[in-house]
């Protein structure tokens, strides 16, 4: 038994020990009765929470709704459902719900659902006053108080008899609004409404009108009334009186105002009546206003009024309407079917219109300076009418014209348009300008004073003069120009600069320069120009030729450089030709000098080099040598004893030879077959020359010959002989 209890106590345990394990299959939110709901109506919000368990053990649930992002309602339950309940919806609650579930610290929420509450709340509509005056204003004001902003409102002011007038107003924060209705005339009674709406997922939705409020309107004074005396169809001449009254509640700041055509005729303040008169004129007939004010209030009352002619306008007539000077005019002023009338004659003018005569006829010479309009006035029973203008032009003769260039001489450049003007200097206009070239009509100018013609058909050889005709409507007729004769500019063309000799110029010797042009019209300008580090004008010459020379006498190192040559003429366009360059060289006879400078001492010296040498060999060849060896060994220590005993004397020719180098072969010496028959043998000696006037030592080597007879019984072999000068010789 104890061991069963155990069993079942272990089982018990581990039951208890074992983990809870759930999982949230789904968490939903429905709506109950529906989505769409009207306004009042109950609505109920159901969270509902799908959990799965392994065991069925208890599960604490927190249950939160929101609505639009905003907590609405949260409860804590065991159960897998919360209920919100709204007992009235209304269109604020109007939204998107959404449901959360937490449990066991897992959370899930649902989908989110939207709720819509139709019908607004009934606006209620309160007003400031329940009577006001005509020119008032009344204040309304309209409140939705269970709506959520933003919301619309409409205002409505009912009248009898009339469409409705309606303002509205956006208020995006607050539920109410508030506007102004003005009391205009003719408003009695008045009623007012208004009516909100708002948006719900783009579409609008309106509430019902509200209550309607009374206005009762009383008004401050009557309309006016408005009178003309003795009658509103009068005849000219006759004075009118227009009275204008009212009746008024109180006086203060009340006016009354008469107009015509919008022109003020007459006001008074803080009077019941007003009262104005004038003389009736065809200009009174139409149709006048009075207007009564008050503050905002305002009434007015019209009367047409008709003024019949008395008489009609003067006609002003003219003998002539465009006359000459010192002609006469004759004004003529008359009324039709009418005679008895105080008639005058004026010149307008632009001060004030100036008086000519008290009369129905005006005859007067004229000039220039009568030319202008002219009216004619009559007066009937203190009426005065006036004509209308009549224009008298009175025209002086032109005087001849003259014709010009414009701006300068009677000529133009080639290629170049012509600008004529012609002049009158006297003369009414208009004038009419005629300009020819020569019989041929070019252009016709109506003007002033003067015309201007531009002929841009300019020909090389174009010989045709110019004239011009004037003339106005004076009777003299036509007036013509002289004669205008233009000369035609050739503009310089193609310039070229040349020079004899060209290139190189010998210093000293003269240059001449010659500037040319292709084509150009006389006179022209030669200037010519040296270019070195700046330019130099050195010629400057007008010619009536194509071309020009100058000469330049004694040219110069100075002178070498780059020349051209520019020439112009009236058609002021300056031709530069292309650059020459001048290289001033050595003259002739200057190199003669330097050459000689050169080359005279270079032959004395070759002369003096040759009369050396030929005097030296003809020391050294002297009379012909034969000697024996026993005659030769004894001239040789002869010679030798003299220099020793004349030291310091002047030797010509002396000179030693060399044992290595110089030496005379001796017979014995030539070992051969023709040793016996060999006669003559040549000894080369170095020389030491020294110069007669004692200049340094001039070493030479020089092979002397020397021809040695030999005997048969006197010949020396195999000797060698040396010749040895003068200590001190050079």
């Amino acid at each position: 038994m104890y061991l069963a209890l155990l069993v079942i106590f272990l089982q018990c345990s581990e039951l208890y020990t074992q983990e809870e394990v759930f999982t949230f299959n789904a968490v939903e939110i429905k709506v109950q009765p529906s989505v769409k709901v009207k306004n009042g109506a109950p609505v109920s919000i159901v969270c509902h929470a799908d959990i799965s368990k392994n065991t069925d053990f208890q599960l604490k649930h927190n249950f939160t709704i929101f609505k639009d992002g905003k907590l609405v309602f949260m409860t804590v339950s065991d159960k897998g459902d919360a209920q919100y309940e709204i007992p009235m919806a209304r269109s604020s609650d109007t939204g998107d719900y959404e449901c959360t579930v937490e449990a066991g610290r897992k959370t899930k929420s649902s989908n989110s659902l939207h709720v819509w509450v139709t019908g607004m709340t009934k606006p209620i509509l309160t007003a400031e006053k329940k009577e006001v005056l005509e020119g008032d204003v009344v204040k309304l004001r309209c409140e939705l108080p269970e709506e959520v902003p933003p919301l619309y409102f409409f205002f409505r002011k009912i009248k009898m008899n009339s469409t409705p007038k309606e303002k509205h107003v956006f208020e995006p924060y607050r539920n109410f609004s508030v506007v102004e209705f003005s009391v205009e005339e003719g408003d009695n009674i008045l009623q007012f409404d208004c009516f909100g709406r708002r948006t719900v997922k783009l579409e609008f939705e309106n509430s019902e009108h509200s209550n309607k409020t009374l206005v009762t309107v009383r008004e401050p004074f009557i309309k006016p009334t408005l009178s003309a005396k003795p009658s509103n169809n009068i005849t000219e001449g006759d004075r009118i009186q227009f009275e204008c009254s009212t009746v008024v509640a109180r006086m203060r700041d009340i006016e009354i105002i008469l107009q015509k055509n919008k022109t003020i005729l007459n006001s008074v303040r803080d009077e019941k009546i007003l009262k104005y008169s004038a003389i009736a004129t065809l200009e009174d007939s139409g149709e006048y206003l009075c207007k009564v004010e008050q503050g905002r209030a305002s009434k007015t009352t019209k009367l047409n009024v008709d003024v019949s002619e008395l008489f009609p306008k003067p006609i002003l007539a003219a003998s002539m309407n465009k006359l000459d000077e010192n002609t006469e005019l004759t004004l003529s002023c008359s009324i039709s079917g009418f005679r008895k009338a105080n008639f005058s004659i004026l010149r307008k003018n632009s001060n004030g219109d100036i008086w000519l005569k008290n009369s129905r006829n005006l005859t007067m010479r004229v000039n220039v300076n009568d030319t202008g309009s002219y009216i004619c006035k009559a007066e009937v029973k203190g009426i005065v009418k006036e004509s209308k203008p009549v224009r008298i032009n009175v025209y002086a003769p032109v005087s001849k014209p003259t014709l010009s260039v414009i701006g300068g001489l009677p000529e133009v450049v080639l290629g170049k348009p012509l600008r004529l003007i012609c002049h009158s200097v006297t003369g009414t206009p208009p004038i009419t300008f005629t300009f020819y070239k020569g019989n041929e009509i070019k252009k016709i100018v109506i003007n002033d004073t003067y015309a201007t013609f531009l002929d841009e058909n300019i020909r090389r050889n174009d010989k045709r003069g110019y004239k011009c005709d004037a003339r106005n409507n004076h009777s003299s007729g036509v007036k013509t120009s002289n004669i205008l004769n233009i000369t035609v500019i050739v503009p310089i063309r193609n310039a070229s600069l040349g020079s004899i000799p060209y290139g190189e110029v010998e210093d000293g010797s003269e240059t001449a320069f010659l500037c040319s042009v292709k084509e150009g019209s006389w006179p022209i300008l030669f200037r010519i120009f040296r270019k070195t580090d700046h330019e130099v004008l050195l010629f400057e010459k007008s010619e009536n030729a194509d071309r020009v020379m100058w000469r330049k006498e004694a040219m110069n190192r100075q002178d070498t450089g780059t020349y051209y040559c520019i020439a112009s003429n009236r058609a002021n366009v300056d031709v530069k030709s292309h650059p020459i360059t001048i290289s001033v060289i050595l003259a002739s006879w200057q190199k003669g000098v330097i050459a000689a400078f050169v080359l005279i001492p270079i032959a004395g010296a070759v002369a003096l080099t040759l009369w050396w040498f030929l005097w030296k060999k003809k020391k050294a060849k002297g009379p012909s040598v034969e000697m024996s060896g026993s005659a030769l060994a004894t001239n040789l220590t002869s010679e030798k004893l003299t220099r020793q005993h004349n030291d310091g004397d002047y030797y010509s020719g002396s000179g030693y030879i060399e044992d290595s180098e110089n030496h005379m072969k001796s017979t014995d010496e030539s070992k051969g077959p023709d040793l016996e028959s060999a006669e003559v043998e040549y000894t080369e000696v170095e020389v030491s020359t020294l110069d007669p006037h004692r200049a340094p030592v001039q070493k030479g080597t020089e092979t002397v010959y020397s021809e040695i007879r030999k005997a048969n019984n006197d010949s020396v072999e195999n000797r060698h002989s040396r010749i040895q000068g003068h200590p001190d010789a050079t």
